[in-house]
């Protein structure tokens, strides 16, 4: 029995010899240098970092609110301020009336060019009561017959109070060009009575209230006329007078 043992475990000449055993290694494992087998954790997924950018759009957003909140303040405190003057002074337009109108000279030239020139004395009317009315420079009165200029002149330039009427002669001068169809117009209407003329006011003023002298506006006006001649160095009579006036910043 023991020859039998020692044959079984000395193989004969010419048999391979059995394969050598090795501990089972889990799978995912490895050895060490002894031979121990070394267990890894399973491998993880790798995500990418996500990486927050600064928030300049709400930096952004935060500083146009309250710039809109600023501008909406300002113009809440500018309306109730205009409301405020509004009620205290009650502020009115000033208002115009032509008074007597001449003509000094209506002719034509030789050049067949028609010269115009009138006088004019118009009535400035300041109704408040608490607002001064500064005239400018620049101010002008002009006389048209169907959409042409017959003559020009400029307005003084003067303060006036508190309901204060003034009375302004303006002298107007002007020239027309091919002016032979114009001057047979003005005939043909003088036979009928009715000549219709449109008298027009541009007037720059500033307003005064109590010491403050405010910003400067414009008032503009037009007085539709009806007289009944046209006859040179004649005091011309005003049938109808329609005025209108508007002021524009």
């Amino acid at each position: 029995m023991a020859d039998h043992q020692r044959l079984r475990i000395h193989p004969m000449e010419g048999e391979a010899p059995p394969p050598p055993t090795t501990p089972l290694v889990p799978p995912g494992s490895s050895r060490s240098e002894k031979g121990i087998p070394l267990h890894h954790p399973p491998l993880l997924r790798s995500v990418p970092a996500v990486y927050s950018k600064p928030r300049k759009r709400s930096c952004f957003c935060k500083c146009m609110c309250w710039t809109i909140s600023l501008f909406v303040l300002l113009l809440v405190i500018l309306a109730a301020t205009i409301g405020i003057l509004y009620l205290v002074f009650k502020p009115k337009l000033p208002d115009y009336s032509v008074d007597t109108l001449r003509i000094s000279d209506l002719r034509l030239n030789f050049d067949m060019s028609l010269y115009a020139k009138f006088d004019v004395k118009i009535t400035a009317n300041n109704p408040n009561k608490k607002i001064g009315i500064y005239y400018e420079k620049g101010g002008k009165i002009s006389v048209w017959y169907t959409n042409t200029r017959l003559c020009e002149g400029s307005l003084p330039q003067f303060y006036q109070g508190h309901q204060n009427k003034t009375v302004l002669n303006v002298s107007l001068s002007g020239q027309v060009q091919s002016g032979s169809t114009l001057m047979t117009a003005l005939q043909q209407q003088q036979q009928t009575g009715r000549i219709p003329l449109d008298l027009k006011v541009h007037a720059p003023i500033a307003i005064k209230l109590g010491r403050l002298k405010l910003m400067k506006v414009k008032v503009l006006g037009e007085c539709l006329l009806v007289v009944d001649s046209l006859s040179s160095n004649n005091l011309i009579s005003i049938k109808a007078s329609n005025c209108k006036f508007r002021m524009k910043l």
